[in-house]
C-alpha cells in the first residue's frame, strides 16, 4: 500500500519535481556551449557588420531607422518567424554644431559633447567666468559666487549611480543659483581627453540653460587653474534643439514554440545610441547576443516549448519609448521570463534575478550548467530599462552580468566601436543567452510567480 502510494505522488507531482533542471538539461546545455564556440567569430561579425552600416543611432535620427531596417531584413533572411517592427513615438534631439574654448588664462580648444536633451546657447555663444565646484554641497555654499557664471562639476568618478546625479540634475542646480550654463566633468573613470554625453533633465521651476560634457583632463585643470587663483573664461557654443517626436519601431523576430506558442520568453537589448561612436556595446552587442542565441538554438534544431522572442528595443538612451510600447502591445500576453543585457557584452559571469524564490531555485540550477564557461553566477537582482515596463506587470527579469571593469571606460563617447569587444567573450555571452532562454523556455510550466 506505501509503494502504491509513493508510485501515485511520483507520478502526480510535476515534471520539474520528478527530475533536478540541471540533470535534464546538461546535455542540451553542453551541446549548445560547444556548437557556440566552435566558431567565436560569427557574434562580434555580424555586431560590426550592424553598427559598420547604420553608425550612431539616436532616437529619432535617420541612421536609427537605417538600423532598424537592417536588422529586419536580416532577421528575415535568418529564417526567424513574425519579423516585423512595431510602432513607437520617439524624442528627437538634435546636437548640431557645439564646441567650448577657453578664453582665460589662455586660449585652448577643449572636447566637449552637449548633454542629451539640453538646449542651445544664443548665435554667439556664452563667455563668462567659470566656477569649479566639487559637488551640489560646494555650490549651495557658494551660491554667491555662481551668478551670471558658468558652473563645473568636477566631480571624480567613483560608481555611475553616484557620480552619473550631476549629469542628470547639475543644470537645475546651476541654474538655480543663476549660473549661465552648466558644465560636467565627463561620467567616466578613465579618459584620454574623451567626453562622455548622456540625458540630463530641466525642472520647469527654474530657468533653462545649456548643459554639456568636458573630458576630465580639462575638468582637472581648470579646477587646478582655479585654486592657483587664476581666473578661467570659456566660450561655450551650442546649437541643440529638441524637435517634435518622431515615429520608429521596436525590431523583433521568434523562434515559434513548439507546444505553447503563446507564452514568450522575450530577450534581447535596444537599437538605439548616442550620436557620437557606434553604440557597440551600448547596446548593439545586447541584440546581437540575444539574435545569435535563437540563431544557435534554430542551428541545432532545439524548438522550446515556448517562443522565445528577440527584441531590440528602441529609444532607451533618452526617453525608454520603446519598452513602453512593448508593454502597452504585449502585455496580456504570457510572459514567463525577460531577459535584457544593456552592460556589455564582455566576459560573461552569470545573469541577475528578480522572481520568485521558487523561480530562483530554478535559475540558479540553470546557472550551474553554465559553470564550464563561468557564467554560472545568479545574482540578487536583475532587470534594464527596456524591460523595466513590462516586469512591472509581475514578469521575472533577468540581465546578462559580465566583467564591466571597462564598460565606463567607453560608455557614451566616441570610442564606443567594436575593437572594444572580444569575440570569444561574445561568443560565451551567446552561449548564456541560448542556455539560458532555452531552458526557461522549455519547462514544462512557466516559471512561478509566487
Amino acid at each position: 500500500m506505501r509503494l502504491r502510494l509513493l508510485l501515485l505522488v511520483l507520478f502526480a507531482a510535476p515534471l520539474g519535481a520528478q527530475q533536478p533542471v540541471a540533470d535534464r538539461y546538461r546535455d542540451a546545455a553542453n551541446r549548445i556551449i560547444d556548437a557556440a564556440m566552435a566558431d567565436t567569430s560569427v557574434a562580434w561579425n555580424r555586431l560590426a557588420a550592424f553598427v559598420d552600416y547604420s553608425g550612431p543611432r539616436l532616437a529619432g535620427s535617420a541612421n536609427l531607422e537605417r538600423g532598424i531596417d537592417w536588422l529586419l531584413a536580416e532577421m528575415k533572411k535568418d529564417g526567424l518567424a513574425n519579423v516585423r517592427g512595431e510602432p513607437a513615438m520617439v524624442p528627437h534631439w538634435v546636437r548640431g554644431h557645439e564646441s567650448v574654448t577657453m578664453m582665460l588664462p589662455r586660449e585652448a580648444d577643449v572636447p566637449m559633447l552637449g548633454l542629451g536633451g539640453s538646449i542651445g546657447t544664443p548665435a554667439k555663444g556664452i563667455t563668462a567666468e567659470v566656477l569649479v565646484v566639487s559637488s551640489f554641497e560646494e555650490l549651495t555654499k557658494r551660491a554667491a559666487d555662481a551668478k551670471g557664471k558658468i558652473v563645473l562639476f568636477d566631480v571624480p568618478f567613483t560608481d555611475y549611480g553616484s557620480t552619473v546625479r550631476y549629469r542628470g540634475a547639475g543644470a537645475v542646480a546651476a541654474a538655480r543659483v543663476g549660473a549661465l550654463a552648466s558644465l560636467i566633468r565627463a561620467v567616466g573613470p578613465y579618459g584620454m581627453r574623451t567626453p562622455h554625453t548622456g540625458g540630463m533633465a530641466y525642472d520647469s521651476t527654474v530657468t533653462r540653460i545649456p548643459a554639456a560634457a568636458i573630458a576630465m583632463e580639462d575638468a582637472m585643470m581648470m579646477h587646478r587653474m582655479q585654486d592657483r587663483g587664476h581666473k578661467v573664461v570659456v566660450t561655450l557654443r551650442m546649437e541643440a534643439q529638441t524637435l517634435p517626436d518622431s515615429p520608429s519601431r521596436n525590431a523583433m523576430g521568434e523562434l515559434r514554440g513548439r507546444e505553447k506558442p503563446l507564452e514568450i520568453v522575450a530577450i534581447g537589448g535596444h537599437s538605439d545610441s548616442w550620436d557620437v561612436g557606434t553604440g557597440a556595446m551600448d547596446d548593439a552587442g545586447g541584440i546581437v547576443v540575444a539574435w545569435e542565441a535563437v540563431n544557435l538554438l534554430k542551428r541545432l534544431g532545439l524548438t522550446p516549448r515556448r517562443t522565445i522572442r528577440v527584441v531590440g528595443w528602441v529609444n532607451e538612451e533618452n526617453g525608454t519609448r520603446g519598452g513602453l510600447a512593448y508593454r502597452d502591445a504585449h502585455q496580456n500576453e504570457p510572459h514567463s521570463l525577460a531577459i535584457e543585457s544593456d552592460a556589455g557584452v564582455f566576459t560573461p559571469l552569470g545573469f541577475g534575478f528578480s522572481g520568485s524564490d521558487s523561480a530562483r531555485v530554478i535559475i540558479k540550477q540553470v546557472g550551474t550548467l553554465l559553470e564550464r564557461i563561468g557564467a554560472g553566477k545568479i545574482g540578487a537582482a536583475g532587470g534594464g530599462a527596456d524591460i523595466g515596463p513590462i516586469v512591472a506587470t509581475g514578469v521575472p527579469s533577468m540581465s546578462l552580468d559580465v566583467d564591466g571593469s571597462k564598460y565606463f571606460w567607453y560608455h557614451h563617447t566616441p570610442a564606443d566601436t567594436p575593437d572594444k569587444l572580444n569575440p570569444v567573450d561574445m561568443q560565451k555571452c551567446v552561449a548564456a543567452f541560448a542556455v539560458m532562454a532555452y531552458i526557461i523556455a522549455d519547462l514544462p510550466e512557466m516559471l512561478p510567480r509566487k
